[in-house]
């Protein structure tokens, strides 16, 4: 089989090179060129001549900000350029802003999106390449259950049951401006205007009724707007979500449960079976890398 050419592209220098020693120590790898950025993948994917992309999801780059672009950011722009070109998307993050991000892309083909977690090592990726390029797409069962997340969530949203400067006083509301100054950010001529428009915020969120004065509506919904989801309260003040099931429960008990997750790189993780010693090896820098 003919040798896989690839672009690597992880913002983390020493798990870069445990990921590019790994690939082409299997023998059917060679890491044509690297990148640390998203607009340094952009650039090196244009130039070189490589078969498909290995890119991490969170491209950090401190100079940018906020504005830096993300791998998926990144693999849009080279698509523009390149159509279809295969890329890989290897990440460890759980943002629901990256898998807004990849809905939004419209990606459809040449491409798998999986968990490092799930793919330590180098020669675990190397399928995962091969059918990038020849047009096949995989996300990981556990990215696919996010993503799905996330779509339910965005349809449930409350915030799209409020209008543009609804939504602009919700968030400074929930910056803590009073009344006063979010008319003054606002250039409001009356500040009761923002007392009107909490009013139908509270309304559309259904805090009205449940709210027992203004300082725990305004609680309740920076809460709401912080989190992005439909909250209410019982009559003991219990803030209760619905879960997957469509079931009202405790958040707290939720964040309780999402706290006990254990990491796939917990620092007891055992080996993984049937692995070389090298294999090993790179398996734990790997880990190292993704931990720091």
């Amino acid at each position: 089989m003919p040798i896989i050419k690839v672009l690597l592209v992880d913002d983390h220098g020493p798990l870069r090179k445990a990921l590019r020693e790994g690939l082409q120590a299997t023998g059917a790898v060679q890491v044509l060129g690297e990148a640390s950025t998203g607009q340094e993948a952009i650039a090196r994917a244009l130039e070189l001549d490589s078969d498909v992309i290995l890119i991490d999801v969170q491209l950090r780059e401190p100079q940018a900000g906020q504005r830096a672009s993300s791998g998926v950011g990144a693999a849009v722009a080279i698509r523009r350029e390149r159509p279809r070109m295969p890329v890989v998307f290897y990440s460890i993050q759980d943002d629901d802003e990256y898998y807004r991000e990849f809905r939004a892309s419209g990606i459809l083909t040449h491409y798998a999106y999986v968990r490092k977690s799930n793919y330590l090592l180098p020669s675990m990726l190397v399928p995962l390449l091969r059918d990038a390029i020849n047009g096949r797409s995989l996300v990981d069962p556990e990215i696919e259950d996010r993503v799905q997340e996330v779509r339910d969530l965005d349809e449930q949203s409350p915030r799209a049951l409020l209008e543009p400067n609804e939504l602009r006083v919700i968030e400074l509301l929930a910056q803590g401006m009073t009344n006063e100054q979010i008319a003054a950010r606002l250039n409001l001529h009356d500040k009761r205007a923002v007392s009107r428009t909490n009013g139908r915020i509270y309304a559309a969120w259904g805090l009205s009724e449940t709210a027992v004065d203004d300082k725990v509506a305004r609680a309740r919904a920076t809460l709401i707007y912080m989190l992005n989801r439909m909250i209410i309260w019982d009559e003991n003040g219990v803030a209760l979500v619905q879960d997957r099931r469509g079931e009202w429960t405790p958040l707290y008990l939720e964040a309780q449960t999402n706290d006990s997750d254990t990491s796939a790189f917990a620092p007891d993780a055992g080996s993984a079976p049937g692995t070389s010693a090298r294999e090993e090896g790179w398996r734990k820098r790997i880990i190292r890398g993704n931990r720091s």
